[in-house]
């Protein structure tokens, strides 16, 4: 009987292997541009319209093969679904949220398809949302809440399939009951401070589609929309408009911005006066809080670590604007002014930590935290003077801990439990040298009983981008990999928030290949240091990463064993033209600028796909609903390198249709999602 089991496991192994990919033709239809005196030709831009039926028919056929392809030919590995499903499916309670005098939780029991909303009325929990009486297939999720400040309303925006154009329901928090007809294509929403209006921005399907400037409203609540009033626009679909009021104080803030940059008027709350003018820079960001008759800006304005300021609000320019906490050399994350004091968290090397200050900005020494962890996040209730902190560390799920600002004895406030075993796994902050020798940060997590023997397998990823750092957080996902003795490793490659915004700069424009040296750097270290080989290691990124894994694809074949490509940016020069990605210039350029064009062109994925070359096996994944990143970035360079003479490895294109960017989905898609990814990444891994 042995001898049988072993010649069948040897037959369905061999079978599998003999399994030749040969994926749906795809027709080449060359379009030439001639872009700043370079010629260019486009073999696949008929696939950028998503709407015609032939592109409709060839994408379902990809997908569909791509299925079929990877279930002839990947084993199922027992237990990897129930692991998936200890992190995610799981009874959830959050943290208690206070708003004026109300208290909710957001909770999530076992096979709920969706997060629900509950109040806490005389000692009992009421449920007021549940976006599945919206719709019983979990299809509807909520996006964002929206509470006044006395807590007896809420504005909730809900998405459909991820695609992230909301319908928003404002409801009584007492029963639940919504109040009036949902409001639809509503982005933004936030009260004003005399809770009896909103401000918000519309956005619908087509101002995407067309990439038009969005508008800006201030709405009485109640009426039609069609009365509301026009506040303001952009001058261009890649800035955004923002208007907010303050709690604390009888001024608000409205301007334009992009990414990196912005000005800011300050007018008095609940007019529409244009006020005055108090900040504009076109290379950093200044947003205004106001608390009584002071303004506290944090800022990295002529600091690239950020430094927080101090202004009167009668004397509001930015001329008068002094520092009250200076820059230092490590990088200021954020602040709270409390009743009592300032609270400023920064961060050296990857971890934060908390200093307290008095009023006048003089250091009084550093906050001990209740135990050892990563910051992750501070916030303050004025009214009960109360600071709240989270505290991350890699094998256990955050905390929260309360205190007094007067005294900061912390207590335990939250705590989530999960079922999910890391007792076997640890995780290191370690640091490596880039191609130009700059010194960069990576997480490595592994089994404590892990052999450095060159041979063990590795899943590295990164992101790289839009101020977007790694932080040392909960990979509880991820413990059914490196239970099994996949190595995880991230890094902290340029482009990211890691040492501050010159971090971010030289990782961003014409300096973006620094993103993707500092990954191969990352991967050779590893070998290097004996932790793995080429040949054991998966790449994974998305969005941003996304791009980094097109690069990686197609500038470094030979680090890689295969690579898991999600909802990627691939075609550089055409990126800007779809969706939302206008906002996206400030970090990338567009090939309508000259000088942009010259470095877009060298790294742009889908225009160095090397004719003869073979890259890993990749998984590429893109969101049919997806409103940010275009799939024809997925779908072009699929087609293009499959079609590519000299390409043996799979390429393999998978759609979500029932996602957009990631977010939106349900608690049973989520499962079958990651399953489906971390499959792929065992069986590369031949684990």
């Amino acid at each position: 009987m042995r001898k049988l089991l072993i010649i069948l496991v040897i037959i369905v192994s061999t079978a599998n292997a003999q399994v030749k990919f040969q994926p749906p033709a795809t027709a080449s239809m060359p379009v030439r541009d001639t872009l700043h005196g370079v010629i260019l030709t486009d073999n696949y831009r008929w696939l950028e319209d998503k709407t015609d039926p032939k592109v409709i028919e060839w994408t379902k056929a990809q997908h569909d093969y791509g299925i079929q392809y990877l279930t002839a030919t990947q084993k199922i590995h027992d237990g990897l679904k129930k692991d998936i499903a200890d992190y995610i499916d799981m009874d959830f309670e959050g943290p208690l949220n206070k708003q004026g005098k109300r208290v909710f939780q957001i909770i999530k029991r076992k096979g709920d398809k969706q997060y629900k909303i509950y109040t806490i009325l005389n000692g009992k929990s009421v449920l007021i949302w549940d976006p599945v009486k919206l719709d019983s297939s979990g299809n509807i999720s909520t996006q964002s809440i929206d509470y006044t400040y006395d807590g007896e309303r809420a504005a909730i925006n809900t998405q459909k399939s991820g695609a992230e154009i909301s319908t928003t329901y404002i409801i009584e928090t007492r029963t639940g009951k919504i109040l009036f007809p949902p409001l639809e294509n509503i982005f933004g929403f936030q009260w004003t401070k005399d809770q009896q209006h909103a401000y918000f921005t519309l956005r619908t399907q087509d101002d995407v589609d067309k990439q038009l400037p969005l508008k800006t409203y201030i709405w009485k609540v109640g009426d039609p929309v069609s009365k509301a009033t026009f506040l303001g626009t952009t001058t261009d679909a890649k800035n955004s408009f923002f208007v907010y009021d303050n709690q604390y104080s009888d001024v608000s803030f409205y301007g334009e911005s992009d990414f990196y940059s912005n000005n800011a008027y300050l007018f008095k709350t609940g007019t529409t006066d244009k006020g005055v003018l108090i900040y504009t820079n076109e290379k950093s960001i200044a947003y205004p809080e106001a608390i009584g008759d002071k303004l506290y800006i944090f800022t990295n304005d002529n600091a690239p670590n950020y430094r927080l300021m101090i202004a009167n609000v009668n004397n509001p320019g930015y001329k008068n604007w002094k520092t009250l906490i200076p820059e230092s050399k490590t990088v200021m994350q954020g602040y709270v002014v409390t009743k009592h004091n300032i609270i400023i968290q920064d961060k050296k090397d990857i971890q934060s930590r908390l200093t307290l200050y008095d009023l006048q900005g003089k250091k009084i020494r550093v906050l001990a935290l209740p135990e050892t962890g990563n910051v992750a996040g501070i916030s303050y209730d004025r009214e009960e003077d109360s600071v709240y902190i989270t505290l991350n560390t890699f094998t256990s799920m955050p905390k929260i801990f309360v205190a007094s600002s007067k005294d900061f004895k912390w207590r335990l406030f939250y705590q989530r439990k999960v079922s999910v075993d890391m007792s076997n796994i640890t995780g290191e902050i370690k640091f490596y040298t880039s191609k130009d020798g700059t010194k960069v940060p990576a997480f490595v997590l592994h089994r404590k009983d892990i052999q450095l023997n060159g041979n063990n397998p590795v899943l590295l990823t990164a992101y790289g981008g839009f101020q977007s750092g790694i932080q040392p957080h909960y990979y509880g996902l991820f413990a059914s990999l490196i239970n099994r003795g996949v190595i995880v490793a991230e890094a902290g490659i340029r482009g990211g928030d890691e040492y501050g915004e010159q971090w971010h700069r030289d990782g961003m424009l014409g300096k973006k290949q620094n993103c993707f040296d500092d990954f191969y750097s990352c991967a050779e270290w590893l070998i290097k240091e004996n932790y793995t080989n080429t040949g054991k290691i998966v790449a994974m990124g998305g969005s941003n990463g996304g791009l980094l894994m097109g690069a990686a694809a197609t500038q470094r074949p030979d680090l890689f064993k295969a690579i898991v490509c999600e909802v990627p940016l691939l075609d550089m020069i055409r990126y800007d033209k779809f969706l939302i990605a206008r906002y996206w210039i400030p970090e990338y350029g567009t090939a309508d600028s000259t000088a942009d064009f010259r470095w877009l062109l060298r790294y742009s994925p889908y225009q160095n796909i090397r004719k003869g070359v073979n890259i890993p096996t990749m998984l590429v994944t893109a969101g049919a609903n997806d409103s940010r990143v275009d799939p024809m970035n997925a779908k072009k360079f699929a087609a293009a390198v499959q079609n590519n003479d000299g390409q043996v490895s799979p390429v393999i294109l998978h759609m979500d249709y029932n996602s957009g960017h990631g977010s939106g989905q349900s608690t049973e898609q989520s499962i079958d999602n990651w399953n489906f990814v971390f499959e792929f990444i065992l069986n590369q891994l031949k684990k």
